[in-house]
């Protein structure tokens, strides 16, 4: 299990809660592939081609829990009061007139690989409610609490998951270390909640559970069905204790996971190990870089869609000494190698990179030298999948109250992401009890990250 963090409300963030309501359950290999043989497969949500001679898109999202400032950020305000600049001063970045917080130089650095888009706002100041929001594209339908653990819409990753299915036998949606609090499917059921590789990569003992075989059971030995079978019954299932079924047999959900076990491509793609020292190196060793490493062998081969939840971004107190540790010190190593590393390996323009949290950081610096919710300015960083390169989308005012150019709403986000993804944003969905429901609602492209 990955480290729990707190935000302001006092609840940690976990990744296993049980299927309901809330639909956000994360979940191992055996009861993904149970859910698969249980539920017939639903209509998918139709695609957009890909131009001709191109790869369709994937994605890595990169969720800083809690709301990172976008003051200590990408949108520094030099010339406001000292209350509100804070303690960090702008530098330049690789692109001529464009100024981050020094709290983030190697993102500085690369700069001239992605875009920033300064003006997405909404009006929801809480936890559930800006996670909501932001990882599904819709706003709660009912005021939602701090710590609360809701998914009235599905998830990106789930819509992801829903509209490709598995390709070659991987996991579409996988998040690591852990599920975003809104992060689940919802009505689409619990197959599509994601595939959650938890743990500490950078420990020299870290293994993605459900995936390696177990040890004395060689390739050639589980090739036979009997052994095969016996294996993965000794693999970690959380559902197992409650799911007995004897009647569900190995064609029904085991194939999937012999593909996976056996498949060398998936093999290599798991195992962080395998990976050059010097990349390693790059990405920072620290288990935040070695998430972001992962996530780039797994969008390598293939996998759709990628959560990195990283949590412990609600700086109320200390919000300046905490800019200058290891937080955000692994974040800005980590998303830099990240983007670069895509690039010079020719997988930019096919994988779209996310960076952001649920809300920017007030204006005013509190009593507590820190900064607390403000939804009504936020930076979020998008690079690839066609993403100007060195730009900055829009504009906060003077003091960085509000967004004041080419403003923007979650449902915009949302709306520019599924296109970028070939997915159309105006579809209708409908629950199961036939409720039609927008993907998307009113959702307008965001123009200046399309060609």
């Amino acid at each position: 299990m990955g480290l729990l963090h707190q935000n302001c409300a006092g609840m940690p963030r976990r990744d296993f809660l049980q299927v309901g309501l809330g639909g956000m359950l994360g979940l191992g290999l055996s009861d993904i592939l149970r859910l698969n043989a249980a539920t017939a497969k639903p209509q998918s949500v139709p695609q957009v081609a890909p131009p001709a001679g191109t790869k369709p898109v994937n994605c890595i999202l990169i969720w800083l829990d809690g709301g990172p400032s976008h003051y200590e950020t990408f949108d520094p305000k030099p010339d406001a009061p000292a209350e509100i600049r804070g303690d960090f001063k702008p530098i330049p970045t690789a692109v001529p007139g464009i100024r981050f917080s020094e709290a983030v130089p190697e993102l500085a650095k690369v700069a001239d690989r992605f875009t920033v888009v300064r003006s997405i706002c909404h009006r929801d100041p809480n936890h559930g409610g800006g996670n909501h929001y932001m990882i599904t594209g819709a706003p709660t339908p009912v005021p939602v609490a701090c710590g609360a653990f809701v998914t009235f819409h599905p998830s990106f990753g789930s819509v992801v998951s829903w509209t490709r299915g598995q390709q070659a036998g991987l996991p579409p949606y996988v998040s690591i270390p852990s599920v975003t609090r809104s992060g689940g499917p919802n009505f689409l059921g619990g197959r599509h909640a994601p595939f959650v590789i938890d743990g500490y990569p950078n420990s020299a003992s870290f293994k993605v559970r459900d995936v390696v075989l177990p040890p004395g059971v060689s390739e050639s030995r589980a090739a036979s069905r009997r052994e095969l079978r016996t294996a993965l019954d000794g693999m970690r299932r959380h559902a197992d204790k409650v799911m007995e079924d004897p009647a569900v047999g190995f064609d029904e959900y085991l194939q999937q996971g012999v593909q996976l076990v056996m498949s060398s491509q998936a093999q290599a793609a798991f195992d962080i190990h395998r990976e050059d020292a010097k990349v390693r190196d790059r990405y920072g060793r620290n288990d935040f870089g070695q998430r972001l490493l992962m996530a780039r062998r797994l969008v390598e081969v293939g996998v759709s869609w990628i959560t990195v939840n990283s949590g412990g971004w609600d700086h109320h107190t200390k919000l300046f000494d905490a800019y200058k540790g290891d937080q955000v010190r692994n974040m800005d190593r980590g998303v830099a190698a990240l983007i670069a590393d895509l690039d010079e390996r020719g997988l930019l323009d096919s994988t779209l990179v996310v960076l952001l949290g649920e809300f920017g950081r007030t204006p005013k610096v509190n009593k507590d030298a820190g900064r607390d919710h403000w939804p009504h300015a936020m930076s979020v960083l998008m690079a690839g999948a066609g993403c100007p390169r060195g730009a900055i989308v829009g504009a906060t005012d003077a003091k960085g109250y509000a967004a004041s150019e080419s403003v923007y709403r979650p449902e915009d986000f949302a709306a520019t992401l599924y296109t970028k993804m070939g997915i159309d944003p105006n579809q209708v969905l409908h629950t199961n009890t036939g409720r039609p429901v927008p993907l998307v609602s009113n959702g307008r492209r965001m123009r200046e990250l399309f060609a």
